[in-house]
Parts: structure tokens; sequence; C-alpha cells
């Protein structure tokens, strides 16, 4: 099972996103692997950031993009009860869609993204709160697969913080991948 670690805070730049899609693309050809995205606050961007990189075909699968609440059940398979108890901006909704969107798409990683990007509360989740769900090679179960609140400036805008949940989100992947 990988590692998560504690990530610096982002600053999202749009050179640095570009630099890191580059070299995930890299890292994940040279190994063989591929990834799917199940995106929410981001509805797509971090799937159509990667995609801009040439050769990303090679690696990525695919993504759903679960905006409502319910779509993260029809699309990423998160359970109704555990959306009806944990809610769509929790730590389980996240594991639950990046295994979801990796079984579907049969990649070897899955990540998601779902979380408030503002500009006020959601469910009693505070602006900012994002929560990264990533299932690694392997992990065909729940129990392999983790997810880490990402330390996304709260005082952006909504473009600032999606833009943030995106670079942090892949320098995640990137630092279990094993890249430093």
């Amino acid at each position: 099972m990988s590692t998560v670690r504690y990530l610096a805070q982002g600053d999202g730049s749009a050179d640095g996103v570009d630099s890191v899609s580059r070299k995930l693309v890299q890292m994940l050809t040279a190994r063989g692997e591929t990834f799917a995205a199940a995106e929410s606050l981001t509805a797509g961007l971090l799937c159509a950031t990667v995609a801009s990189v040439p050769g990303a075909s090679a690696v990525l699968r695919g993504g759903v993009v679960t905006y409502a609440t319910d779509t993260k059940a029809l699309l990423a398979d998160v359970p109704k009860d555990v959306l009806a108890t944990y809610g769509p901006v929790s730590e389980l909704t996240a594991r639950y869609m990046a295994l979801g969107v990796a079984n579907k798409t049969m990649a070897d990683w899955g990540i998601s993204l779902t979380g408030v990007a503002g500009p006020t509360m959601q469910d009693g989740h505070p602006v900012g709160e994002v929560w990264c769900g990533l299932k690694p090679p392997g992990a065909s179960y729940l129990d392999g697969v983790t997810a880490v609140r990402l330390p996304v400036n709260k005082d952006g805008s909504r473009a600032e913080i999606r833009r943030q949940a995106v670079a942090l989100a892949l320098e995640l992947l990137m630092k279990n991948l094993g890249a430093e």
C-alpha cells in the first residue's frame, strides 16, 4: 500500500502544475501505469490539466465529474448510505470515489477530489475543505485506499481553490509514485 505524505501548501501556479503534469505523464508512462479521476469541486480540471500534456493518452484512462451528490453514487460507486451519513465532502466519500473511478475505468491509480470551493459553506463544511482520495495499484478494496485533507488556502477565490486542489492532488499522486 502506498503512503500518503504531508503536503506543503501549493500555490497552484500554471507553470508548476504544467511541470508536474509533464513529469506525471513521463513517470506513469515509464512504469506502464494508468490513472483515472473522479472530480467534484474541480469539475474535470484535473483531467483537463493532464490531458494538455502530449502523450497523456498513454496514461489517462478517463474521468468522471461528480459535481452533484447523487452522481457520486451513480458514476463513482459511492454507497448511498455513505453519502447520507458522511456527506459528499468527507474522507470516506473521497476514498470510495477514487476506488470507484479506478474500477470503472480499469486504471491502476484512482484519484478523487471533493470539497467546497465557495463562496459559502456547504452542508456545514467550510470553504477550502478539500479531500483527495488515492487508490494505488493492487488495491481492490477500500482498505487499500487512502484520503488526505489537502492544505488549500481557504482565502482564495473559487478559481484559486480549484487550481490549488488540482496542484496538490497531482503533487500527492507524484509523491506516492516516489517522486521527490
